[in-house]
């Protein structure tokens, strides 16, 4: 798999990662702001029971890092 094309899997994973939290948070009456949605996403990354493909772990690692980069 060339370099471009896992870039790309690994973004469009990002951008549903975020996509669902922003979804969820809406529901709840929540408002989205980039330090909650890094909060949330990293929550659920210490969820160890949660089973989840090698490209979605570092998609939202990623998330986690690009929304709150000092934490």
């Amino acid at each position: 798999m060339s370099k471009i094309v896992k870039d790309e899997e690994l973004y469009q994973e990002m951008c549903r990662v975020v996509g669902k939290v922003v979804l969820e948070m809406r529901d709840l009456g929540q408002e989205p702001k980039h330090v909650v949605i890094a909060g949330v996403v990293r929550t659920s990354l210490a969820n160890q029971k949660m089973k989840r493909s090698e490209l979605t772990t570092e998609a939202m690692e990623k998330v986690v890092k690009a929304l709150a980069p000092q934490q």
